[in-house]
């Protein structure tokens, strides 16, 4: 059973990442528990449930002990465990600290008395800088903006995501330097967030989007692939069908926007789309493959938390200054379309290559560590 009581109907005056989101009060055993509402999403080919869930539902949790006058500026979390969708996830919030002007809060998510996430949350009382503040913002990129109808193609389509998003090309992709580049999307909530949901749905919704191809950025910047074709099997694909007759019925434009393809699977796919033989490839000719990547910990920082609205379109631009020992970390910035600087995010991740068999000496060019 994935929740622990019967999921309620789909509120429809509410957004599906709100509905996602929404958690049950446990007050009848403690004020301080809760627990999700609905199944959580595992995404394919993940060993748990989506990351951004976990922050989310934690955030909410967390926002609904502190009075209404406070607003979330800080959270750290940590992945422990791989979260398991088919068990339902508990979260205690223990309150740390009432101050004046700051109120702490600590969550953890637990599935059969385990620990598999955990966070802490800060809280600022609004207006409480003064009059006279310092102020600066870095600004946002003069990019395209996002095009209706051009949303990113979930791989595996397991389900509709409650958010939209929409790759813009990688900045620098032609350099060798992978800390140079910098990868960027357009993500918006679907549908309408409630005026019940006040700021903290939106805040709740932006935690959740906020891990949306994240750690991956270091695959991309690296042009490694985690849906590997499988080349040595009559140079066949290992993208879902359906996935891929969408992908065959679009152009070279449209290709280059979905965010799992780089121009090698490109390329495949153009030969598919013209009926040519696809050739065998030399194993010295394989690209490294990821053999694991998930996700370690995870930071946010809410520069402007009751200015903007979840379910406009947002600008997130993330880039890489360093991977190495199994390990990445990721900057992200999120902007509101008009150019306000939203939200700061770090990840630090687990990228780990697939490792040759132990007979078979490495390859020389397996490496993708950044001449720094």
């Amino acid at each position: 059973m994935s929740t622990l009581i019967r999921p309620p109907p789909v509120n429809t005056s509410q957004s599906p990442i709100e509905n996602l989101l929404e958690l049950t009060h446990l007050h009848d055993i403690d004020p301080d528990l809760f627990t999700n509402r609905r199944p959580l999403w595992h995404p394919p080919g993940a060993r748990g449930i989506y990351g951004g869930a976990a922050i989310a539902q934690t955030l909410s949790a967390a926002q609904k002990t502190v009075p209404k006058e406070f607003t979330v500026h800080s959270m750290h979390c940590y992945f422990v465990l791989a979260g398991n969708s088919d068990i339902p996830i508990i979260y205690h919030v223990e309150r740390v600290r009432s101050g004046k002007s700051f109120v702490t809060r600590t969550v953890q998510a637990r599935q059969r008395g385990r620990v598999i996430f955990t966070t802490t949350v800060s809280f600022v009382r609004q207006n409480s800088g003064g009059e006279k503040l310092v102020q600066h913002a870095v600004s946002k990129p003069d990019i395209p903006g996002p095009v209706e109808g051009m949303d990113d193609l979930d791989q595996g389509g397991a389900m509709e995501r409650p958010f939209q998003s929409q790759r813009v090309e990688i900045y620098n992709d032609d350099s060798s330097e992978p800390h140079t580049k910098k990868c960027r999307q357009w993500i918006k909530a679907r549908g309408t967030i409630s005026p019940a949901g006040g700021h903290e749905a939106h805040l709740a919704a932006l935690a959740y989007m906020s891990d949306s191809y994240f750690v991956g950025t270091i695959a991309r910047v690296h042009k490694l692939t985690r849906f590997a074709p499988t080349r040595k099997s009559n140079a066949k694909s290992s993208i879902d069908e359906e996935v891929l007759k969408k992908l065959l019925a679009m152009d070279d434009k449209d290709l280059k926007r979905v965010g799992y393809l780089d121009q090698h699977d490109i390329d495949r796919i153009r030969k598919l789309k013209n009926g040519e033989q696809l050739p065998e490839e030399k194993e010295e000719d394989e690209k490294p493959e990821i053999g694991m990547m998930v996700s370690l910990d995870h930071a946010i920082y809410f520069h402007n938390p009751r200015e903007f609205r979840a379910d406009e379109w947002m600008f997130a631009e993330m880039e890489t200054p360093w991977a190495d020992d199994g390990r990445g970390l990721v900057f992200q910035k999120i902007f509101s379309k008009s150019g306000v600087l939203i939200a700061t995010c770090v990840q630090e991740g687990l990228v780990r290559l697939k490792q040759p068999n132990e007979s078979t000496p490495p390859p020389p060019t397996t490496t993708t560590k950044s001449k720094l």
